[in-house]
């Protein structure tokens, strides 16, 4: 039987929490439908103290953040884009379009269509978040999304030249300095300046995870993608040290952010714990991880690797990283998770910022039922069917006649009935 070392805050508590978010982002959201650009505008000056005379950057100021970025820095962003251009190529074209003769004269098919119109978020108030311009706007553009706005929060005071240079780089149509809720609801709800999209992308803050929440329906989402959770899954194979700087390394995105270690070493716990107090003291983003760390850290020791599968699956965290002697059972058993990030060698730090998979996952559980951003979420996979005889209409015809009349439905069986009608003579 698992016991806690360290506990995290109660559900109770996380529920007020939530409550207080659900209803700050409802109010928000109900300011943008109604006064559109002029909420918008109140609101980033309330929020990021950022009101210029337009949020759409023109060309020329896309490329004055362009040129003030060394050519090491292009470089880096280039090589992360290539790695994930390349990887989402791979999974594009594992998706083939579909036509079968299913029956004699009967035609079925499906088409992968892309999203018309995409919004995509991409955080950076806090941190330049350059890695989320990546992961949603290169990746729609590999399934064929026909246009890709953006929107991101300026940081320090003005646009960030290097979020700038990623959206750009990556193929964005047209890139606005706009931050958090209002950025998200602009994009869905559409205001005077923004045409609403049809589909919203990207990772965010509480905020912005419960505004795509309330949305969804309205538009589409890609998933519930934040805060960030990492779930470290390890045995007495790795050393607290390396568990704790994973922790942490992810703790730092929000104080919100749950990092969890869940191990079968009561030993490994111990050092674990006495290395993330060791490295808090040091740790530049310590503001941040800490109170994350103390909210929502926890430290599971389980009886064995069987309890820490259960346990691990229950969660349903966005990151799982996997440091044991059976990363690869881990691999083959493991249901509900965002991504793996599989032994020592590895971490969740290279698939957020370059290694190629998609670093938008799915948070609060949404794992059960959905993986991360990936090409697939762009497209739509559409059916058709046609037929090609007059006999394939009435064989057809004549079964659906009959399962309509057993259902009741006068006016569906009468549209197999006239079919059967016209072609029978036609067929005779």
């Amino acid at each position: 039987m698992a016991n806690w070392l360290k506990e995290a805050i109660s559900e109770e508590q996380r529920d007020k929490v939530q409550k207080q978010i659900r209803d700050t982002v409802e109010k928000l959201l109900d300011d943008v439908n109604s006064r559109g650009d002029a909420a918008v505008r109140e609101l980033s000056g309330r929020f990021d103290n950022w009101s210029p005379g337009e949020f759409r950057l023109s060309e020329k100021e896309i490329q004055s953040c362009i040129d003030r970025l060394d050519t090491q820095t292009i470089s880096d962003i280039c090589f992360a884009q290539e790695q994930i251009r390349n990887f989402a190529q791979i999974q594009r074209d594992s998706m083939n379009d579909v036509e079968e003769e299913t029956f004699p004269g009967v035609v079925l098919g499906h088409r992968n269509i892309p999203i018309n119109r995409v919004g995509s978020y991409v955080p950076g108030g806090k941190f330049p978040m350059v890695a989320s311009a990546h992961m949603s706007v290169v990746t729609a553009k590999v399934a064929g999304v026909k246009e890709i706005i953006t929107c991101a929060p300026p940081y320090e005071g003005r646009p960030s030249d290097a979020i700038v240079a990623a959206q750009h780089l990556g193929g964005a149509d047209d890139i606005f300095v706009i931050g958090g809720v209002q950025a998200v609801a602009a994009m869905a709800l559409g205001t005077e300046s923004i045409t609403a999209v049809d589909m919203l992308v990207g990772p965010g803050n509480a905020y912005v995870a419960e505004a795509k929440r309330q949305l969804y329906g309205r538009v589409g989402i890609d998933l519930f993608a934040g805060p960030t959770e990492t779930l470290v899954i390890a045995d007495e194979t790795v050393d607290g040290e390396m568990c704790a700087t994973d922790l942490l390394g992810q703790a730092e995105h929000g104080p919100t952010s749950p990092a969890v270690l869940l191990t079968n070493s009561m030993n490994l716990a111990r050092q674990t714990l006495e290395e993330v107090k060791k490295q808090l003291k040091t740790l530049s983003t310590r503001d941040t991880a800490e109170p994350a760390w103390q909210n929502y850290g926890q430290i599971i020791v389980a009886d064995s690797y069987d309890e820490m599968l259960e346990i691990a699956n229950e969660l349903a965290f966005e990151h799982v990283q996997v440091m044991t002697k059976k990363d690869d059972w881990f691999l083959e058993n493991m249901r509900n998770y965002g991504a793996l990030f599989l032994g020592p060698r590895t971490n969740v730090s290279y698939g957020d910022k370059v290694i190629g998979t998609n670093h938008t996952l799915p948070t609060l559980k949404a794992a059960r039922y959905t993986g991360g951003l990936w090409v697939g979420k762009f497209l739509k996979t559409c059916t058709y069917q046609k037929i090609l005889s007059n006999e394939a209409s009435v064989k057809v015809g004549e079964y659906c006649s009959r399962l309509c009349k057993l259902e009741g439905f006068a006016g569906h069986k009468e549209q197999a009935d006239l079919r059967v009608r016209r072609y029978s003579g036609e067929a005779a």
